[in-house]
């Protein structure tokens, strides 16, 4: 018997170590991010929006809204490599999407994480961090599978950029074999609206049926798992490619929103969030799920779109998708983990996506490589209400802009190391003239608009900055 004891003792101590054992305390993870959503459509983020959001308002309204969250980068690749690896982007040629993976194989990432804590890993949706592309009746290597997940559906990058096909783990499910012509919407900017571009589609894949399917097998994995024998935690990062163009919304929504077709497709959205959400519940996981939402980085919106809609997608914010400015990489960021977070809470902490990374490590207590974490700050401390904003998590954020201008916060000072918005929005760069700044730098407490360069009053600040900036490239 008393063999029988010991053997059942050590058989319990190794399960405490393993998966097995976290299995048994740690929340099921949801991980929703939208693409090119801006800070100003969700009602929670701005009582003035056009756009009904019922479903997103209902997470800050069951959990924690953070106010000064921002995304690794104003673009949808360097964004997800932040998100996935806990690394600032620009450590890594993010723009060799196209032709090879962009994550590092070994590379430490929020998959792998969970994966070692015992979580079934599954990810569904936009990929755009590269594969080994050959004939596409050979494996596509490199991704997600290969990366840290179980499982993979979805599509390599966004659905206005050919070749468009679907993929299941590492096959695509149909090769890209006929054309499609491209498109655009007359009433909109060139890159807006109905938008899409010229190249090679699977049969099976229509575009206007992305977001639902992507939904259908959202609503499939977590069923799944709540009727299979299987003691794991399921960590699902649902990755949609919408509301980015093209702008295709459904006939119920056509029309009901009071901002267009981008609109009416964010309604649409929120819906299929809603079709999610209500899953988790029917399958009994949602008072056990650790939900969070948020966008990959700021919308295609500009003032005409403003004055002719009246609704602000960057909601008082400066600029726009891959701008330096703010409305290019703050972002609504919502996390509901009932009995764990408190309902209706607002945290004005300074965060990023990179910190996604160390605050999982914290909730399932594992230890990140060292390597892992020179970029990545828990904030575990403020989900539970243990951190208040005069105590920050990260003392310095840089964001690079899409055309490679740095910023870089502290506290509520803001240095962009060039003139112009560095990205989308005009001037993307602006020459100084003699006896001009050089450079722009803004106290985003008094100033959200960034409206007023105090660069010549705080030449102390800058250096501080700029100096910052070298030592963090210098890591």
């Amino acid at each position: 018997m008393r063999s029988v004891c010991l053997t059942l003792s050590i058989i319990t101590a190794l399960v405490s170590q393993t998966g097995m054992g976290f299995a048994a305390k740690n929340p099921h993870i949801l991980l929703i991010l939208v693409d090119d959503m801006g800070y100003g459509d969700p009602g929670c983020y701005n009582p003035s929006s056009k756009i009904s959001t019922p479903y997103i308002d209902s997470l800050a309204a069951a959990g924690m809204r953070f106010t000064d969250a921002h995304a690794a980068g104003p673009l949808c690749h360097v964004s997800r490599y932040g998100l996935l690896t806990g690394r600032y982007p620009f450590r890594a040629q993010c723009g060799a999407w196209s032709h090879r993976p962009v994550i590092d194989e070994g590379q430490s990432t929020i998959a792998s994480l969970l994966s070692g804590a015992g979580y079934h890993t599954t990810m569904i949706g936009k990929w755009h961090l590269g594969f080994i592309e050959n004939d596409y009746d050979q494996p596509l290597l490199g991704g997600p599978v290969d990366r840290g997940f179980d499982t993979f559906f979805g599509i390599r990058a966004s659905i206005d950029i050919p070749p468009y096909f679907y993929i299941r783990n590492r096959h695509a499910v149909t090769p890209p074999t006929e054309t499609v012509a491209a498109n655009n919407s007359k009433d909109w900017s060139p890159i807006q609206g109905s938008f899409w571009r010229a190249g090679n589609i699977a049969p099976d894949l229509k575009l206007e049926e992305v977001t639902p399917r992507f939904t259908e097998e959202a609503v499939a994995v977590i069923e799944n798992h709540a009727t299979q024998a299987d003691d794991r935690r399921l960590m699902l990062f649902l990755a949609y490619p919408s509301p980015h163009t093209p702008w295709l919304p459904s006939k119920e929504f056509e029309g009901r929103s009071g901002a267009g077709s981008y609109g009416d497709f964010m309604m649409m959205v929120d819906a299929h969030i809603g079709r999610v959400l209500a899953a988790l519940k029917q399958a009994g996981m949602a008072d056990d799920t650790l939900v969070i939402f948020s966008s990959d980085n700021g919308p295609v919106w500009y003032d005409a779109d403003v004055q002719r809609l009246g609704h602000d997608s960057r909601g008082g914010l400066r600029g726009m998708k891959g701008d330096g400015w703010e409305a290019g990489h703050r972002m609504p960021f919502i996390i509901r983990w009932p009995g764990k977070v408190k309902k209706g809470s607002v945290s004005g902490q300074l965060i990023c996506f990179t910190d996604v990374l160390a605050t999982f490590a914290e909730i399932v207590d594992r230890k990140l490589p060292d390597k892992a974490v020179q970029d990545s700050f828990s904030f575990l401390s403020v989900l539970l209400g243990e951190q208040p904003v005069d105590k920050p998590i990260r003392r310095y954020l840089p964001v690079a802009s899409s055309t490679g201008m740095m910023t870089i916060r502290r506290g509520s000072w803001k240095l962009i190391t060039g003139l112009g918005s560095g990205g989308f929005s005009e001037p993307r760069t602006v020459k100084p003239h003699p006896n001009e700044p050089p450079m722009q730098l803004y106290n985003l407490s008094q100033d959200l608009s960034e409206s007023t360069n105090l660069y010549a009053q705080h030449p102390d600040i800058v250096q501080e900055l700029l100096a910052q900036i070298q030592c963090i490239h210098d890591q």
